[in-house]
């Protein structure tokens, strides 16, 4: 009789012998696989089978070289159980879809001509401990069997039934159960090729090197995922992934790849336990729902998982809220979003890009209970497809369902799609065939079948280089081949679960090889909006303001305004604007600052300008006056010389106005310097020496009845030149200081807190230091005129200025006592130029305008409206006047006080008539 021999006995045994023969094999590894392999034969043990029935949980078909398969023809079973229920989509669909590719293979007389390939099929049942247990069934056959201690009742030798070999497996479908069954598969070089596996841990090829797909891996779907993000100007995104391989890898390569693109930041990433406990997804929606900003969610889950998380988000907040971005394993699902469509409305998805395979919808709509006996499953997915019983004894009155009646037809009695994976099964069966037949053609050439080189058992790792090296295009055209890594090139289908007129599909918007391509056009948002809802951490600066990142997180920021003159240079950094710009409104540039300067139109340059072309006007009228009437008494008694000194002085006072509010350029700001002080200069020296003149002789009067020296003409204007001169020195050393007097444009003088209201300002280089050294000496002048005008208000009023000249001095000095505080209190106001300009011109104006009122106007008054006035008085020789001022001052010292002060009076008389009188008698001048 047969003695079946355990695995974990079977592998135990093989591990002793062969390791000791081999130095290929790696004792880590097979301490590994001793651990694994004990907990699967213990769960086996665990589990009774039924008689008759060695591979319940099995299919098998006989051939010349046995494939494995291993297919998720169940869910994960709950409370304890290995499987839960059937899917027949990602199960049974994926299934017969292996079953169809074997049978167009063995009908092929061109591709393994004469091999039939055979297959054991197993199920998974979505969970990678019960799939590695099931995969134990492929590699019994490599393992040496040890029969030595084993001996019949009888006495005969045992009979062992020997499992056939599987030279290489399909599957496996979950990532998780892929990499479980591949450390086991690699130990016996047994080449695995998956349909659906696409965690990027799998193309590590020194750890699964015996591993190859014909799906691309996540890393390519990530990149996918992260284009898709960008391209809808999503920057904040949620991450949620079911724990395990295919989840978390998945999620790991999105992350990283948006962190090397950059502008994605992952606000929080969830993971989903393998078993879940009640309440878990509610948990997970809120956790999402903390991050309002990020709507969008980036879905590595499995199937069971989205569906139950949609669900959660279904009770929590109602449609709208979240955008789903799934991956394939979501892919064009109807189960995911099964009456829960509004929730995955708008979601996009990812699939590998596949076609719709005709054959295989002819093939599979074709199977009954009756041509399909070979698949132990499909009696289960007629039921579950049907809603109906096989049997009578399962059938439950009330229940409502009724009892299959074989009549049942697939796509006629029931709804069917095909699902997305199938081309991928049917490209991953034809790989193992095209490698199968190629090594044939290179071991056996020119045979016929199986030659001993391959009927002896086929060497894994040769077959594995075959399978690296296929290349032939796949059933839906697209062309396989593997990269050294054995993945599969990236080509990805972008869908989007779209609901219009109360139908609801998945509508292909656009694709992904190497880069993205989407038709806007095609999307729509829940509600039909065309309209891309927002998942954005902060919303964006408005123009001029700058970036501050938030620690952490590049993509949120606070804004914070580029104020008073900085400018956006980046959008995280406000700087300065160079001194002669300032900011545009928006605070995104720099633009030059407005240059201002005094315009003739202007009220401040209109009223100064009117004051000085009248004052002009009056000079010249009072020059022509006195020339006219040069030899009148009255202009003689005034001084001639220094009144046309005087005059001269008044004009170029009222001139000044002209220069201060020309354009400054290097003309203009040379007779600045020049003429600003000289005016008032050239008047205050006349006057000074005009009041110093009739101070000394009143002075000399008091003290001998001799005349004062340098009170004629001449030394008159000696004096006053040398005053002058004073003055022209001044300018002349300020000159050889700073020899080129520049125009230059102020921009710190209206430098205001308002960016808006800056000015710059043309005007001369003329500091309020240079400004009070050029007008100092003026004020000096003025000052020393005021006191001697002071000195000398006794005098009588007939034929001498001395009372006139105190009065003009007293108004000036009033007049530039209120400049001073009006001048130097506005530094800082905005009109400064304006108010300083003009105070400055209509001081000097007034100064002009006093001296020419009090003085001249009178005596021009005179000349011309009364003449009978102007007529020589009494005179008497000086020696006679002088003493008898003189004889006055001693025998009565109040004599000077007598009414109208005729002693005095006659001295200043004679002094002003005498000496300035043509062909006057000796002894009359001096």
């Amino acid at each position: 009789m047969p003695v079946p021999r355990g695995p974990l006995i079977d592998f135990i045994t093989w591990s002793r012998r062969g390791c000791g023969k081999s130095s290929s094999c790696s004792c880590q590894w097979l301490i590994v696989g001793v651990s694994v392999l004990l907990l699967a034969a213990a769960s086996l043990a665990a589990k009774p089978r039924a008689p008759g029935h060695t591979h319940l949980n099995s299919i098998r078909i006989d051939g010349d070289i046995s494939l494995g398969g291993l297919f998720p023809v169940h869910a994960r079973g709950h409370n304890g159980k290995a499987c839960g229920e059937l899917k027949k989509e990602k199960g049974i669909h994926r299934l017969e879809a292996m079953l169809f590719a074997l049978d167009r293979i063995n009908n092929d007389n061109e591709l393994l001509p004469n091999i039939t390939l055979g297959a054991r099929i197993l199920d998974t049942c979505s969970r990678d401990t019960h799939a590695l247990e099931q995969s134990l069934t492929f590699v019994q056959a490599l393992i040496e069997k040890d029969s030595t201690d084993v001996k019949c009742l009888s006495g005969g030798p045992p009979i062992i039934t020997k499992p056939e070999r599987v030279v290489g497996v399909i599957g496996a479908s979950s990532s998780s159960v892929s990499i479980m069954v591949a450390n086991i598969l690699r130990l016996f070089k047994i080449p695995q090729v998956s349909y659906a596996s696409t965690a990027p841990e799998l193309s590590d090829n020194t750890r699964y090197d015996y591993f190859s797909r014909v799906v691309p891996p996540d890393t390519y779907q990530a990149q996918a995922m992260v284009d898709i993000v960008k391209f809808m100007r999503w920057n904040y995104v949620s991450t949620v992934a079911s724990e395990g391989s295919y989840g978390e890898s998945g999620v790991d390569a999105f992350i990283q790849k948006s962190r090397e693109d950059g502008g994605v930041c992952i606000a929080q990433s969830v993971k989903i336990p393998r078993e879940p406990k009640p309440g878990e997804f509610d948990k997970i929606i809120n956790r999402l729902r903390d991050n309002p900003n990020a709507r969008v969610v980036i879905l590595f889950a499995s199937e069971d998982d989205i569906r139950r998380l949609l669900q959660a988000a279904k009770n929590a907040s109602g449609p709208g809220h979240f955008i789903w971005i799934g991956s394939d394993s979501w892919g064009s699902k109807i189960a995911p979003v099964l009456h829960q469509e509004e929730m995955g409305e708008g979601a996009i998805t990812i699939l590998p890009k596949r076609q719709s395979i005709k054959g295989f919808d002819r093939y599979f709509i074709s199977r009954t209970l009756d041509n399909n006996r070979r698949n132990i499953w499909f009696a289960e997915f007629w039921e579950d497809n049907f809603q109906c019983k096989l049997s009578r004894h399962a059938l439950k009155k009330g229940s409502g369902i009724k009892k299959c009646t074989n009549h049942e037809r697939i796509g006629k009695d029931s709804n069917y799609e095909q699902e997305g994976k199938v081309q991928f099964v049917i490209d991953a069966v034809y790989a193992m065939a095209h490698a199968l037949h190629n090594m044939h053609k290179e071991l056996c050439p020119g045979r016929v079948g199986l030659c001993p080189a391959m009927d002896n058992g086929i060497n894994g790792s040769m077959l594995l280089r075959y399978i690296r090296k296929v290349n032939f295009t796949g059933i839906a055209g697209n062309p396989v081949v593997f990269n050294v890594n054995g993945d599969a090139p990236g080509r990805y289908e972008i869908f989007q679960y779209q609901i219009r007129n109360h139908t609801k599909e998945y509508k292909i918007v656009g694709h992904w090889t190497d880069q993205l391509h989407l038709n806007v056009r095609d999307i729509r948002w829940p509600g039909g909006s065309r309209e891309v809802p927002t998942s954005i951490c902060s919303q964006p600066c408005r123009p001029g303001e700058r970036k501050k990142s938030v620690k952490g997180m590049p993509c949120c920021w606070h804004c914070e305004r580029c104020d008073g003159y900085q400018y956006l240079a980046d959008t995280h950094t406000c700087k300065m604007c160079r001194f002669d710009l300032r900011p545009n409104e928006n605070h995104t540039a720099c633009q030059p600052i407005p240059i201002i300067k005094l315009e003739w139109s202007s009220p401040w340059a209109v009223i100064p300008v009117f004051i000085a072309i009248l004052g002009i006007s009056a000079t010249f009228f009072v020059v022509i006056t006195f020339v006219r009437y040069n030899d009148t008494p009255i202009v003689k008694a005034s001084g001639r010389e220094l009144s046309y000194v005087l005059l001269t002085g008044i004009f170029l006072c009222y001139a000044t106005t002209f220069l201060m509010i020309s354009t400054p350029d290097v003309g203009v700001c040379s007779l600045r310097r020049i003429f600003l002080g000289l005016g008032m200069s050239i008047s205050y020296a006349a006057m000074l020496t005009k009041t110093n003149r009739i101070y000394r002789i009143f002075e000399q009067g008091n003290k001998s009845v001799s005349a004062p020296r340098f009170i004629s003409p001449a030394s008159q204007l000696v004096i006053t030149f040398s005053l002058i001169g004073v003055q022209l020195l001044g300018v002349c050393i300020w000159f050889g200081m700073d020899p080129s007097p520049l125009a230059i444009i102020d921009y710190e003088d209206q430098r205001t807190a308002n960016p808006d209201l800056a000015r710059g300002v043309l005007k001369c280089d003329i500091s309020d230091l240079s400004l009070i050294c050029q007008l100092g000496y003026s004020m000096i002048l003025m000052v020393t005129c005021t006191v001697y005008a002071i000195k000398t208000r006794g005098v009588p009023e007939t034929f001498n200025e001395a009372k006139p000249i105190g009065f003009t001095m007293y108004t000036t000095c009033i007049i530039w006592l209120a400049f001073i505080p009006i001048f130097f209190g506005t530094s800082q106001s905005a009109e400064k130029m304006y108010i300083q300009t003009t105070t400055l011109t209509i001081s000097v104006s007034l100064s002009a305008s006093v001296s020419l009122g009090l003085l001249y106007m009178p005596k021009v008054y005179v000349v011309l409206v009364h003449p009978e006035q102007n007529v020589p008085k009494r005179k008497r020789s000086l020696k006679a006047v002088v003493t008898a001022a003189a004889m006055s001052n001693k025998f009565n010292p109040k004599g000077g006080l007598r009414p109208n002060g005729e002693a005095k009076s006659e001295l200043c008389e004679s002094l002003e008539t005498q000496d300035y009188s043509e062909g006057g008698e000796p002894g009359e001048g001096l």
